[in-house]
């Protein structure tokens, strides 16, 4: 909005040209959804204490009933400044821009109605997980559909730290990227399980992928990195901006001791955000190891799951996902947070280390 209001007048004054920028807009993007964060997140946690909409702690977690009645639905805060933010600074005839908002959309709504029903019943039932996932395919799936019909976009594949072998895959580009959406979003969730533990990550993530889409929407930068050019994609960097801002703006209230959890609504959706920024970059593959803690907490699940069904009741893992068993080893939870964030850090900067090698 401001974008579309402000740039016009650069004609008049040279002071309005800043707002052609995208790194100018995307700072701003990241503060505006940060400084609503703050000041609207105590209005809104005690709007969700009036709801009762209280997390439901399972049984199992004896270490975390204290925490059962904690706001859930946090999510919801996350969207509306990041829509609010964006909205306010990026140029809203971006095509790009719009399927990111729909993506995030898309995965919060799923979740959305797993946490409402979870609240109205009044236990840890929402919607099943095989419904779950085909909501998560069916919207991915849509969004992928319109994503390749654009002239600009390519259905090649990029290899990290091999970047002159591109191979093209057609129409299995599809599935693939869906996988990769619906893979990272139910990550995020699945890591989802201690004060700050899934948001820090997230942000990190979020600020690589920015870098990414910046690279890939600047056509001398992706040449002399040699990376795929995306014409226009560079206008989702302001997405980005307003992506980190309200997951900062969030963490200011999920930090340990937290306030106010993410829900469904928040993990989904972030988590599906972040699938479709990879896959607009194509970044795809070096997503495996931007979001490795992801990859991770999600492998002990299904490692732990399968092992339990083949052997008749054993484990590998004390508790899955992973945090859960460094849980019950005796680690303080606010130590596992920060040791998870750290490693979320080394990752990225060795995800975006393949900026320079090939």
């Amino acid at each position: 909005m401001l974008y579309h209001l402000l740039v016009p007048l650069s004609s008049y004054s040279v002071v309005f040209n800043v707002f052609r920028y995208i790194t100018f807009r995307t700072i701003w993007a990241l503060l505006t959804a940060l400084l609503l964060s703050i000041i609207i997140g105590p209005y809104f946690i005690r709007w969700l204490q009036k709801l009762k909409c209280g997390q439901f702690i399972h049984e199992d977690v004896l270490a975390h009933q204290k925490k059962a009645g904690t706001p859930t639905m946090g999510g919801v805060l996350i969207a509306v400044n990041l829509l609010i933010s964006v909205l306010l600074w990026a140029d809203l005839t971006n095509s790009y821009l719009w399927l990111c908002i729909m993506a995030f959309l898309g995965f919060g709504l799923v979740g959305f109605i797993d946490d409402w029903l979870k609240i109205r019943r009044k236990d840890n039932k929402g919607i099943s997980a095989r419904t779950k996932l085909l909501g998560q395919i069916i919207i991915a799936s849509l969004i992928m559909f319109v994503l390749v019909r654009l002239p600009a976009y390519s259905t090649k594949l990029a290899l990290p730290f091999f970047k002159d072998i591109t191979p093209d895959l057609g129409m299995f580009y599809i599935p693939f990227a869906v996988l990769v959406m619906v893979s990272c979003s139910n990550g995020v969730n699945l890591t989802d399980g201690l004060d700050g533990l899934a948001i820090g990550p997230t942000i990190v993530a979020g600020f690589c992928l920015g870098v990414f889409i910046y690279v890939a929407g600047n056509s001398a930068m992706s040449n002399y990195l040699q990376v795929a050019y995306v014409p226009g994609v560079g206008e989702t960097a302001i997405f980005c901006g307003a992506f980190i801002g309200a997951s900062m703006g969030f963490l200011w209230f999920n930090a340990y001791p937290a306030q106010v959890f993410m829900g469904d609504v928040g993990s989904l959706s972030l988590g599906g955000a972040l699938g479709f920024m990879a896959v607009l970059c194509k970044q795809e593959l070096i997503l495996l190891l931007l979001g490795g803690l992801f990859v991770v907490e999600s492998l002990s699940v299904i490692l732990q799951v399968s092992y339990f069904r083949m052997t008749g009741g054993r484990r590998i893992f004390r508790m899955a996902p992973l945090h859960h068993h460094f849980e019950l080893k005796g680690i303080p939870e606010s130590k596992i947070i920060i040791r998870f964030w750290l490693v979320s850090i080394i990752l990225g900067l060795v995800s975006l280390s393949a900026l320079k090698l090939r």
